[in-house]
């Protein structure tokens, strides 16, 4: 049986299925960081302060 103590130690990560999970974890920060920042920038509706006038 494989020993799980030192399955995430260097010579995994030079595995390509290693390599894959670097790729992964990479793509799920970077979700999580770009999503984050949509929510915190989204846009709000401007309500008008000033009076329209209609010229006729």
């Amino acid at each position: 049986m494989y020993d799980r103590k030192f399955m995430y130690d260097r010579k995994f990560f030079q595995t390509q299925l290693g390599q894959a999970a670097l790729a992964s974890i990479a793509a799920m920060t970077a979700f999580v960081v770009l999503s984050s920042q949509i929510s915190l920038t989204s846009p709000v509706a401007v309500v008008a302060s000033y009076e329209q006038v209609e010229i006729a």
